[in-house]
């Protein structure tokens, strides 16, 4: 079992047996050449028809190494190179889990590959779950924290919606491959961690004012996973081997937290609402996809911004059952500067105008974003129902 499920585990050890066995992922492998692992794993499982989902950049990457590695050992495989939309983007949408399903079916596959980031993974993950066969994942870049999680937010018709399916039953995180991402990827990883801290904040106000369920232990696996980043950024920043090491196993680690609870209040808040809310706006618009990370990094400062106002405000919690209790909390999460300041550091965007998303948009999913998730429970939610 690897060490980083272990660690998981000793801090979830209020779990019960069966839900720890939920989370086991075996083998989960971070480490230099891990994609050399995947081809024994197929053929150790005995598995003869493998189908690999990739994009035309992810399959130059890694796509291409698995598809060689995987035929000399004599498996059938086919690549699926998922075809980018009108704008140039692959998109986790109906169009593209229907080309990996089809492939599925026709090809028989028994098991499928997903080669690339989180797009590429949700499209491989539900495609996987609908066709009642288990699916293996094999990062590109350390670039968002869903690789390992059984949720698969999918774009249909125009709407972002989180549906239930599958997690992978290995990963292959290798880390040249990781620490040869393109810079922004790596800032986006980043970002994704870095919205934890409002997500948090939103989890515990959900929880005492919303009746929402929650854990100590998986708020405390996920506040874990986040400081390591910040306390490790300058590596991070570096793109040092060894930073990239920390981002991605912080990344699976919130995943794994996820997996444990069974739903993604530790990981994604108000912060992911915006940056959901901005996405459908640009598939509506035809503009291009903004990096998902990069998106919930800077929505994580504009929240942080807001929150902050609020608590700085006389009767700016008033709409709340315990104003003193939230003010505190937000006493204690990171000002939109010093976000801002880490953002920009790792070399992504730390503003909406460096993003691309403008006043107008900004200011309208300040007021309608909390719409993206009607059943979670935000600060910001409530601010808005006043």
């Amino acid at each position: 079992m690897s060490s980083l499920i272990d660690k998981v585990k000793k801090l979830a050890a209020g779990f019960d047996e069966e839900t720890l066995r939920s989370i086991e992922i075996n083998p989960l492998r971070v480490e230099a050449g891990a994609i050399q692992e995947v081809a024994p794993y197929l053929k150790e499982q005995q598995y003869s028809r493998v189908i690999i989902a990739a994009d035309a950049i992810t399959y130059e990457i890694a796509g291409k190494t698995l598809e060689e590695a995987v035929a000399a050992l004599g498996i059938s495989v086919h690549v699926t190179n998922l075809k980018p939309d009108r704008q140039g983007d692959v998109i986790a949408d109906e169009a593209s889990i229907v080309q990996l399903l089809l492939d599925i079916q026709q090809y028989k596959a028994q098991v499928v590959i997903a080669a690339g980031s989180g797009t590429i993974h949700d499209i491989s993950r539900y495609a996987a779950y609908t066709a009642s066969i288990p699916f293996v994942s094999v990062p590109t870049a350390p670039s968002v924290d869903g690789f390992n999680s059984k949720g698969a937010p999918i774009i249909i018709r125009g709407e972002k919606k989180t549906i239930a399916a599958i997690g992978p039953d290995a990963i292959f995180a290798d880390l040249d491959i990781l620490a040869s991402a393109p810079a922004a990827m790596v800032a986006a990883g980043f970002g994704d961690m870095l919205g934890k801290y409002t997500s948090l904040l939103d989890w515990s106000f959900g929880a005492s004012e919303g009746g929402e369920p929650y854990s100590v232990e998986v708020a405390e696996i996920t506040r874990i996973a986040l400081n390591k980043c910040v306390e490790h950024i300058d590596l991070i920043a570096r793109r040092d081997p060894e930073g990239i090491r920390i981002l991605i196993e912080a990344l699976i680690e919130s995943g794994l937290a996820m997996l444990l609870f069974g739903q993604s209040h530790s990981a994604s808040g108000s912060e992911h609402h915006l940056s959901h809310f901005w996405e459908m706006e640009y598939i509506r618009l035809g503009k291009r996809q903004l990096l998902h990370g990069a998106k919930v990094g800077v929505a994580c400062a504009e929240i942080s911004k807001l929150y902050h106002r609020l608590a700085e405000e006389e009767s700016g919690l008033a709409f709340t059952a315990h104003p003193e209790k939230v003010r505190e909390a937000i006493a204690a999460l990171p000002g939109e500067s010093m976000l801002r300041e880490w953002l920009s550091q790792v070399g992504g965007p730390s503003t909406t105008e460096e993003l691309g998303v403008d006043s107008e948009l900004l200011m309208r999913s300040l007021l309608e974003a909390h719409h993206v998730r009607p059943n979670r429970y935000t600060l910001l939610r409530a601010y808005n129902s006043l």
